[in-house]
């Protein structure tokens, strides 16, 4: 990894230990609802992937979301997650 400082390295080893533990939780998850019949774990990150980010000449860079799709919802709801209430 390449990183100016130690405390960079501390800091980018505990997200990747923080996403790891989403990821194991999501897989037990997709496993007991029977989910990787229809899906791997990387075409259903892709499929709720709504966040959108763009950046303006000389203006800050602002985050958006797309469209929530009825597929998503269906996800989120197999899933047992709330999905974003508005957009």
């Amino acid at each position: 990894m390449e990183v100016s400082s130690e405390r960079s390295l501390d800091g980018k080893l505990f997200v990747e230990f923080v996403a790891l533990i989403y990821l194991s939780y999501i897989k037990k998850d997709m496993r007991e609802k029977k989910l990787f019949q229809r899906y791997t774990m990387q075409r259903l990150r892709d499929e709720l992937d709504f966040i959108e980010c763009y950046e303006r000449s000389g203006q800050d860079l602002k985050f958006g979301f797309g469209e929530i799709t009825r597929r998503q919802i269906e996800l989120y709801e197999a899933l047992e997650i709330s999905a974003p209430a508005s957009l």
